[in-house]
């Protein structure tokens, strides 16, 4: 009788502190690493100039992560997808935090479309409507900012 008490008192107490001792798992933040700077040259206005620093995605693991994962990213800072290809692009938004602008661009580095205000967590395909073998990810209102049209041309 004495052994089933202590066994009983055993799994009370095991019931109340196992349920304190919850383990907490906290997602490391991703920090942005300048691999480059990439110049968006206006065909409006030659002398019209923006400077971004980028980091590079050209590795099967950085194209399919991208900016996922992440809770900001400053004005001057965007992300340069690098295919081998020149082909129709298909981007979505899952598991990423922040609202983003997509310009897509063709082999001669001229912009050839935009997906504005891409929907945070959003998996609705964006698609490029035309041939890029680049992708320039921008915070998300920065193509109307800064004024962008298809034709614009960039330099990395």
């Amino acid at each position: 009788m004495l052994f089933r008490i202590l066994i009983a008192t055993l799994f009370v107490s095991c019931l109340f502190s196992c349920k304190e001792d919850k383990k907490v798992i906290k997602q490391t933040e991703i920090s942005f690493k300048k691999e480059g700077e990439l110049s968006i040259h206006k065909i409006k206005t030659d002398a019209s100039k923006i400077t971004l620093d980028i980091e590079i995605a050209d590795t099967d693991f950085d194209i399919q992560t991208g900016l996922m994962y992440r809770s900001s990213m400053q004005t001057k800072q965007g992300m340069l997808f690098v295919f081998d290809d020149e082909t129709e692009r298909f981007f979505y938004m899952k598991n990423t935090k922040i609202p983003l602008d997509l310009i897509f661009i063709n082999a001669n580095k001229t912009i050839v479309s935009f997906q504005e205000n891409a929907k945070p967590f959003n998996e609705s395909s964006l698609p490029s409507n035309a041939p890029a073998k680049y992708v320039l990810e921008i915070n998300a209102g920065l193509v109307e900012t800064w004024n962008l049209s298809v034709g614009d041309s960039l330099s990395f």
